[in-house]
């Protein structure tokens, strides 16, 4: 990394996660890097004319890895990202550092970005790699504003408005081939004239002991919401199976007698898969008769069964697991 590398993914069967990302010192410099990461699990160092993040989770329970899976591709543009002006991944490895412990209660966070509210697939991928914790996340976003939308107008505005010995001093970087990250300036010089480059993220600044206490509050609401969920999407699944119960015994209503011919012929066939058929069918029809009142008839029609097929023990016992045995015997 020092020498060759931009990007760099480990990871351990211990359960050590790490990456590391280096950047040039013209598109990030150490003091804003160092704003945000400054502790064991994120840290910023400057190696000649470079920046260097280090970023490391741990969990000792561990996981069989065989491969990485892709994973550094699938973060390797945080990397364009942050050299474009967009410090959420560097305000998230700030919150790797309160997760892990690292930070004292009482320091204040440093300016939270805006967007944090909507991330993007890479920074989602970012936070699965190094576990953060998504309550403490989500409790860091009620302070971030919205990221503000580009577009191509606004652009060519900011460019139109930039004196015309800026314009022609940007060109020449470009063909002269000093300009290798001037997209990346231009992008942060942009975002920095808009205001929408990191902001403090409330009247009185956060501490890493709120966020992490607003993190435990957001857990708990979160988990009552999902038992309320959970609970509601059980009461609706029993009235959809209630109302298909119904629909079911309306259908069976309108063929009762036949019904009554096939659990018989089903019974004589003395095959074990077709008791089951029958035992379902005579479950349907006692709740058919339960609704309609009709307790004493089902009754008398479960012992004339018990009676006539008493030298059926695998039929008889079928009926006893099915609690429908009981109806002979008042």
């Amino acid at each position: 990394m020092d020498r060759y590398f931009d990007a760099f993914l480990y990871l351990a069967n211990w359960g050590t996660r790490e990456l590391m990302l280096r950047f040039p010192l013209g598109v990030l410099d150490l003091a804003t890097a160092k704003r945000y990461c400054h502790g064991e699990s994120a840290s910023g160092r400057a190696k000649g004319d470079h920046v260097i993040l280090e970023l490391r989770s741990e969990d000792e329970g561990g996981e069989w890895v065989d491969d990485d899976n892709g994973q550094l591709s699938s973060l390797i543009s945080l990397r364009a990202d942050v050299a474009g002006g967009d410090l959420r991944a560097l305000y998230l490895a700030w919150l790797l550092s309160a997760q892990a412990g690292e930070l004292d209660v009482a320091d204040e966070e440093p300016p939270c970005p805006p967007g944090l509210g909507k991330l993007s697939a890479p920074l989602e991928a970012f936070i699965d790699f190094l576990r953060i914790d998504r309550d403490l996340i989500a409790a860091a976003a009620a302070g971030s504003p919205d990221a503000a939308s580009v577009t191509k107008a606004e652009i060519e505005d900011w460019v139109t408005e930039l004196p015309e010995s800026e314009r022609t001093r940007l060109l020449v970087r470009l063909m002269d081939g000093t300009g290798a990250h001037l997209r990346v300036e231009l992008l942060r010089r942009f975002r920095d004239s808009r205001g929408v480059a990191s902001r403090a993220s409330a009247d009185r600044a956060r501490t890493a002991g709120d966020l992490l206490k607003a993190a435990e509050q957001w857990a708990e609401e979160r988990r009552r919401q999902e038992v309320a969920q959970a609970e509601r999407e059980c009461a609706r699944k029993e009235r959809e199976a209630a109302a298909a119960r119904n629909r079911h015994l309306d259908s069976l209503a309108k063929r009762e007698a036949q019904a009554w011919e096939e659990l018989h012929a089903l019974v004589a066939t003395k095959q074990p898969t077709k008791y089951d058929e029958a035992v379902q069918l005579l479950r349907d029809l006692r709740d058919l008769s339960l609704r309609t009142g009709r307790a004493d008839e089902i009754a008398a029609r479960v012992r004339r069964l018990c009676v006539d097929h008493a030298r059926k023990p695998s039929f008889i016992e079928r009926l006893r697991k099915a609690g429908l045995a009981a109806e002979a015997h008042p």
